[in-house]
């Protein structure tokens, strides 16, 4: 069965690292569904969060291919492992002043806050799982979403994983 699977990645942050990992995804003709990357508090390492639509079996191998990759120091799929994983995303939406409250009530509803606005738009900050911001987007799309910028999906195991 195709689902989305995310993969928790360790590496030396230099360059050509993501170039490297990019290049094994497109050479074995894995698609990437959303890439996140960052720094950690170890200097010289980020955590790369790739999420991948394949099937039950092949994303063990993806992640052991990574995982013999020079940079990736560990390599980590969420599968029935206790995790949080996080999107932030940005919206703009029109508004006249009338319609305001509504939006204001509908950004309350979603734990969203609202970030920036003029006297044509706002722009809502709002974090979550992929479902709830779909969701947000989809019950905005009546009031004008005139932009959209999505961070992808991050994400780190609970406990003591990574």
């Amino acid at each position: 069965m195709i689902k989305k699977y995310t993969i928790i990645l360790l590496v030396a942050d230099k360059y050509g690292v993501l170039t490297r990992i990019s290049g094994l995804f497109a050479k074995r003709a894995y698609n990437i569904d959303n890439l996140s990357v960052g720094r950690t508090n170890t200097p010289g390492v980020s955590r790369m969060t790739v999420v991948v639509e394949c099937g039950d079996d092949l994303v063990e191998q993806i992640r052991e291919q990574l995982k013999k990759l020079v940079d990736v120091i560990d390599a980590e799929a969420v599968i029935e492992k206790p995790a949080v994983l996080r999107e932030l995303m940005l919206v703009k939406i029109r508004h006249n002043g009338g319609g305001s409250a509504h939006i204001i009530e509908a950004i309350n509803v979603f734990r969203g806050k609202v970030v920036d606005m003029t006297p044509e738009s706002m722009i809502v900050e709002i974090t979550g799982e992929e479902d709830k911001l779909d969701a947000f987007l989809q019950y905005m799309q009546c009031f004008g979403v005139l932009e959209v910028s999505r961070t992808g999906t991050t994400a780190m195991l609970r406990g003591n994983g990574n």
